[in-house]
């Protein structure tokens, strides 16, 4: 089976221009799922997610884990690994981040089921964990 990439616009570039500061729905590149009337799992994981605090500026270092069930499109690796790497420099609270990653995954590939779970390291002594969950393409979130 010949795959459809002509929409990707990262993979197969000699060089990507990582962005460290505008996170968007943009950066992302889908490609039909080669088994729309299968349901299957994908799941992407990072340990190296960075962002910053929006009031101290400090870094805040996270394992993003991303689950879903694609329904027509699949998120290509090569340009979610550059839209992870937009929040490097930008800064906002950790819930703001997981929710807006769901958003734009969600507003990416419209799945039959999405949940984002990050898992950021422990500063002042508090570890934050935050989850959430997008139901089907009816827009019903739970967290």
């Amino acid at each position: 089976m010949k795959e459809d990439t002509s929409s990707l616009k990262h993979l197969g570039q000699p060089k990507a221009e990582p962005n460290y500061d505008n996170p968007s729905v943009e950066i992302l590149d889908t490609f039909p799922n080669p088994y729309p009337d299968r349901s299957y799992t994908i799941q992407f994981m990072t340990r190296e997610f960075t962002s910053l605090c929006p009031v101290t500026g400090q870094p805040d270092f996270a394992t993003i884990e991303i689950n879903y069930i694609p329904c027509k499109l699949c998120i290509e690796s090569k340009s979610l690994k550059l839209y992870l790497l937009a929040y490097r420099q930008h800064g906002s609270f950790v819930e703001t981040i997981t929710n807006k990653i769901l958003d734009d995954l969600v507003q990416a590939c419209e799945p039959a089921w999405m949940e984002i779970k990050a898992d950021f390291v422990a500063r002042g002594g508090i570890r934050m964990n935050v989850r959430a969950v997008r139901q089907g393409n009816s827009g019903k979130e739970n967290g």
